[in-house]
């Protein structure tokens, strides 16, 4: 039977990129009550659910990249001899556990998952930019809209005027209600970066009879990013990308 699954044998090579997408989450934010346009309890359990996928889901990636409710996992290796299927199926349901777990909720979740070939070091940095460009967007979409609703306008009637509009009329928009969009909190505007770094912890030699210091990693997750597509930012992806 094995002759009649289809894309069973599909394979790519790495670099790759993973982005799983939640469905229907607008859901959980009735059931949670939370905060519009963005809720730190939601982000956190997005954060979690990212650096579960890094650190403890077997699937190895380099780093994962949330903002919203999207997750990107950059992968310089591939589990499963590469199986899009395979991969696609359980990075997908391993971030509705994980997201499930962090919420604490009984509610069933889920997420689609999708590969993004990344031939080369640049076109991964400019994935990574596009995608912050996004989460810029989203961001600036998430104010418009809450505000328009805030003055008594439906969520659908609201949406629908902001469709089309240029960023830079949206962020005037907020500016005239006193909402400077730059300075709203970083993790809103350019997403959180879930990553493996080297810390150093203090340990104890028996043999030696000495204390002494080891190198460890840990996965941690970084709110304050740089915007990725400037000088520094693109430092910090490359580094990243490439293994510095």
């Amino acid at each position: 039977m094995e002759a009649f699954e289809i894309f069973s044998g599909l394979a790519t090579i790495p670099p790759v990129f993973v982005r799983l997408d939640g469905r229907a989450f607008h859901g959980l934010t009735r059931k949670f009550g939370f905060k519009k346009p963005f809720d730190k309890r939601f982000c956190k359990a997005m954060a979690e659910t990212a650096r579960a996928l890094v650190a403890d889901s077997g699937l190895s990636p380099v780093f994962g990249y949330t903002f919203s409710d999207e997750i990107s996992l950059f992968f310089s290796d591939l589990p499963f001899s590469g199986r899009v299927e395979k991969i696609d199926s359980v990075a997908a349901s391993y971030a509705a556990s994980a997201l499930t777990i962090a919420l604490g909720t009984e509610t069933p979740l889920s997420f689609d998952a999708r590969v993004v070939q990344a031939t080369t070091p640049d076109s991964a940095m400019t994935y990574m930019i596009g995608r912050q460009d996004e989460a810029w967007r989203n961001h600036i979409n998430a104010y418009c809209q809450q505000a328009l609703v805030a003055e008594g306008i439906g969520a659908a009637e609201a949406a629908d005027q902001l469709k089309g509009i240029p960023a830079r009329e949206l962020h005037e928009m907020m500016h005239a209600r006193g909402v400077n969009l730059a300075r709203t909190p970083a993790w809103q505007r350019r997403g959180i970066m879930v990553r493996k770094k080297e810390a150093e912890k203090k340990g104890y030699n028996p043999v030696k009879n000495e204390q002494v210091t080891v190198v460890r990693h840990v996965v941690s997750a970084d709110c304050d990013l740089p915007l990725f597509s400037s000088p520094e930012g693109q430092v910090f992806l490359r580094d990243l990308i490439c293994g510095k």
